[in-house]
């Protein structure tokens, strides 16, 4: 458990070179420290709340570390909830330098995630919008970064409050109707639990996609398949504007997945250019073909690279073919020499550019996610709805012949699972190791 009554500091900001760091202070001393290491340009008797002073940042000798910006929040009008100071210095060493004199004069080293835990504690934020400030940070997209921030503004999905609200009333009834069995029909009961229990395990489904969330977070990946010289390499090098696999007309030229990232309307897409599917007796190429295989498996989008020019498929091609799913993108390349016809395809041509664009179009179009912005971002959310889904689902398979009292149990214990999301229901030690997650200085 983190100690939440001393005054910590951390560089908010990205340590390395750049412009500007902010070295963040927060506790009761913050003021204090602060008046101990920073010293206005202009005398100040007091740091107001809110105004930027501009100075100089000191050691215990009287030497300037740095030039810097200086800020005071009171609590409770501030990140955490308590005093907090942000010295805006120069980033790299200095920053590192002020943050060594802040803790010389009485601070301690920030733990991971700290302040925010802080915030959570002192009641700012929600667990789920706590969590939603380190998916806000580590956002790979346009999109990621869309939908954590409409998290950390509302909160979890409407669906879970609204679920536990539920689930909440569906126990005050049950109670009654075992204290008041003359005025409370125990029928009329039961049918009310199995109908809100059947709809709140619906609305769970819904909004638990793992698939979603794993795709938010790290992005589309996007794998480029085929028969050796179909192009694929050539595909790739136009999809990402730049040269980034090696073309030959040699068979077998690309033997590893070679993988690149490049932002799409909005979407992080992960392009892998892969070794040509075929039989070989080059142990190394073998190896690419297994690579390229598992890779299939794995993608979310298949492009799947077909020979235009030659007068029929090939049998590599044929067996890609028989094996593919609604993931696939059937694209016909050297369309500029075409001489097979392949139904269905997005034809292109790697050498002039024609067609590569409506192939952009159409991975994007296969990458974009639904607009339900009540969909749960975090695995750990996911895992408690699905919980909570599938003790309602049992519960509702035998609820017919099931007394009032084992109803409530099933109820209380989906209702717990729920609640964890929020954290209302969690041991320290839980919490703990999600903050455990963030980066220090936030």
């Amino acid at each position: 458990m983190l100690k939440a009554d001393d005054t910590i500091a951390a560089v908010a900001t990205p340590m390395g070179e750049g412009g500007i760091a902010i070295v963040r202070v927060s506790g009761k001393d913050s003021l204090a420290i602060l008046q101990k290491v920073f010293f206005p340009k202009k005398n100040v008797k007091r740091f107001r709340p809110g105004l930027m002073h501009y100075g100089y940042v000191k050691d215990d000798k009287n030497n300037d570390i740095d030039e810097a910006m200086a800020v005071y929040f009171r609590a409770p009008f501030s990140y955490t909830r308590e005093d907090v100071c942000e010295i805006h210095t120069h980033a790299g060493v200095c920053a590192e330098m002020v943050l060594e004199r802040l803790i010389r004069a009485g601070a301690r080293p920030a733990e991971r995630g700290e302040f925010t835990y802080r915030a959570f504690l002192n009641g700012r934020i929600s667990l789920d919008r706590a969590e939603a400030v380190m998916s806000l940070i580590s956002a790979q997209s346009a999109e990621a970064a869309k939908k954590s921030l409409s998290q950390l503004k509302n909160g979890c999905s409407s669906v879970i409050r609204e679920s536990v609200d539920e689930l909440k009333d569906l126990l005050t009834l049950i109670d009654a109707a075992a204290d008041f069995p003359e005025e409370i029909d125990e029928e009329v009961t039961a049918e009310k639990v199995r109908s809100v229990s059947e709809k709140i395990a619906r609305g769970l489904k819904r909004i638990s996609d793992p698939a979603y969330a794993r795709v938010l977070r790290r992005g589309v990946q996007v794998v480029i398949a085929g028969a050796p010289n179909a192009g694929k390499s050539s595909i790739m090098n136009r999809l990402l504007s730049f040269d980034r696999s090696i073309v030959t007309d040699v068979p077998g030229t690309t033997r590893d997945v070679i993988s690149e990232s490049v932002s799409l309307k909005g979407l992080k897409i992960t392009l892998s250019d892969t070794a040509g599917i075929r039989e070989t007796p080059d142990e190394i190429e073998r190896q690419g073909v297994r690579l390229a295989e598992k890779s299939i498996r794995e993608a979310d989008v298949v492009l799947l690279i077909i020979d235009a020019s030659e007068g029929e498929l090939s049998p590599e091609t044929k067996a890609l073919l028989e094996v593919k799913d609604e993931r696939f993108i059937l694209v016909a390349n050297k369309d500029d020499v075409k001489q097979l016809d392949v139904p269905g395809a997005i034809r292109v041509s790697a050498k002039t550019g024609e067609g590569i664009q409506l192939l952009s179009d159409e991975i994007c179009r296969r990458a974009a996610r639904d607009e339900d912005d009540e969909k749960l971002l975090t695995l750990r959310h996911i895992e408690s709805a699905d919980a909570a889904r599938k003790i309602l689902e049992d519960m509702l398979k035998t609820a017919d012949a099931t007394p009032l009292d084992l109803l409530r149990e099933d109820v209380t214990q989906a209702m717990e699972q729920l609640c964890k999301i929020t954290g209302e229901n969690l041991s320290e030690s839980v919490i703990d190791a999600i903050f455990e997650n963030f980066c220090v200085g936030k």
